[in-house]
């Protein structure tokens, strides 16, 4: 899978609460461009929490073309995340965007990438980016050893991130459901 450097987003499942959180650092090669840009957003009438990594014109079209796939399947998270994911591999034009998304709504969450995949965590984190694996490391641990709530896990586990990926900052965006 494809590893975007520049951002981490990361997404929590607890208690029936999700969270989807993301940096706000911007980066063209080592030159930090922008610190507070927002990679996370509620769509679907607030129902579903989206974020991406990579790409920013390539991850705004795509979604577009996800928030298009949940009109079309009437919120149906995971119909939508294969459609897209089939639409993403197989179009001629959405196969040359770079970037991946996670999505969610308080039943299900998914990674979407270009190959094709839709990928569904056994364990209710999942994250992304450059800074993912640190993310989603610390917020395994916290979901196992704190008794903080899902936005809480979200933000903690975005800060540890940033202290350790040099793409990733402190100035943290979170989206809970």
């Amino acid at each position: 899978m494809i590893e975007f450097h520049g951002t981490t987003i990361v997404c929590v499942k607890k208690n029936s609460r999700v969270a989807l959180g993301g940096d706000g650092q911007v980066t063209l090669g080592n030159t930090t461009v922008k610190h507070t840009a927002k990679k996370v957003r509620k769509i679907y009438e607030d129902k579903v929490a989206i974020g991406f990594a990579g790409s920013t014109a390539d991850a705004i079209t795509l979604f577009d073309k996800f928030e298009a796939k949940l009109q079309e399947f009437r919120g149906n998270l995971k119909r939508a995340a294969v459609e897209l994911g089939k639409d993403w591999r197989t179009d001629k034009i959405l196969r040359r965007l770079e970037a991946l998304l996670i999505v969610a709504d308080t039943n299900d969450m998914f990674l979407i990438s270009g190959s094709g995949d839709v990928i569904e965590p056994d364990d209710d984190v999942i994250a992304i980016g450059s800074g993912g694996a640190f993310a989603q490391a610390a917020a395994k641990a916290l979901m196992l050893h704190s008794s903080l709530e899902a936005e809480e896990i979200v933000k903690n586990a975005l800060q540890i991130a940033s202290e350790i990926c040099i793409y990733t900052n402190n100035n943290i965006t979170v989206e809970v459901l």
